[in-house]
């Protein structure tokens, strides 16, 4: 039973310590970014940039560079497209256009290649067993910088995620609002598409994020109960991966969804003992007015 619990070489393996570090920075960033994604409502924006950073991936490698330095590339490229097209309260429609034409982009840069790049096809659903201790040095620094940047900005971004009008009469400049927001998740998708892929970074940006802002009441506890989510979400999931040797993007995705699930069934089941109860105690007073009467 222990063996299955704790299998040999969970922490010993030099590939699993990095894939533990990486994996609990890429936590963190993603429970930080993705409290302001939930509370804008902004979700596609967080599957866009992801999925469109695959585009970035696919032109390093064709031209012999980074396949990381692309996707940060793409990431980037993609969230000031959005920035620019959505300016006029038409970001779902800019959203959309900007993800077609980097998935566009990404097929023809394939298709130039004519052929099969490992690296890039497995940033589609994550390669957390093949992170080096350099990219976990490059994950952990880009996502100190992201969470060192939200601090600084917590209480503006707070305030315009919340109402962007009343953010404005308070001297607050939407518009550099946005495009900083828009940075930040492209900088979390830099750092969590090598770990997660493209195709599942935006279930852990949102679902722990999701999760705790049904449970928590004031932002900043919803912001550390994300963390404590992911963080045990990414847990589960690598020990679940290395023990099946299934991919963690699955574990990742299952996860943020039982744990979204389990807290709105919770809720559902709260409210419901609590209209029981004021029924009862409503039918109550009824019939001893009436005995009473």
């Amino acid at each position: 039973m222990w063996h299955l619990l704790w299998p040999s070489g969970l922490l010993s393996f030099s590939f699993m310590q990095n894939a533990w570090m990486a994996g609990s920075a890429v936590a963190v960033v993603s429970a930080v970014v993705g409290f302001f994604v939930v509370l804008r409502g902004a979700s596609f924006v967080a599957h866009a940039v992801p999925r469109g950073s695959f585009a970035g991936a696919a032109g390093a490698v064709l031209m012999g560079q980074s396949s990381l330095l692309g996707l940060g590339l793409f990431a980037l490229l993609s969230s000031l497209g959005i920035a620019l097209l959505g300016r006029r309260r038409r970001g779902a429609v800019a959203t959309a256009l900007v993800l077609v034409a980097a998935l566009g982009l990404g097929d023809l840069f394939l298709s130039i290649g004519n052929v099969y790049a490992p690296e890039v096809f497995a940033l589609l659903f994550g390669q957390v067993v093949g992170i080096s201790r350099a990219d976990v040095y490059f994950v952990g620094s880009l996502a100190l910088a992201v969470v060192l940047v939200v601090a600084w900005l917590y209480r503006p971004l707070l305030m315009h995620s919340v109402s962007a009008e009343v953010a404005e009469v308070r001297g607050l400049r939407p518009v550099l609002l946005d495009g900083i927001f828009l940075l930040l998740v492209a900088a979390a998708a830099t750092a969590t598409v090598p770990v997660v892929g493209a195709l599942l970074a935006f279930s852990l940006m949102v679902g722990p994020a999701a999760a705790a802002s049904l449970l928590a009441k004031r932002p900043s506890t919803a912001v550390f109960l994300s963390i404590a989510l992911a963080l045990v979400s990414v847990w589960i999931s690598l020990w679940l991966a290395y023990i099946t040797s299934w991919p963690i993007g699955f574990y990742v995705s299952a996860w943020s969804l039982v744990a979204y699930l389990a807290v709105r069934l919770g809720q559902a089941s709260r409210r419901g003992r609590t209209t029981l109860a004021q029924s009862d105690g409503a039918l109550k007073t009824t019939t001893r007015g009436n005995f009473s009467g």
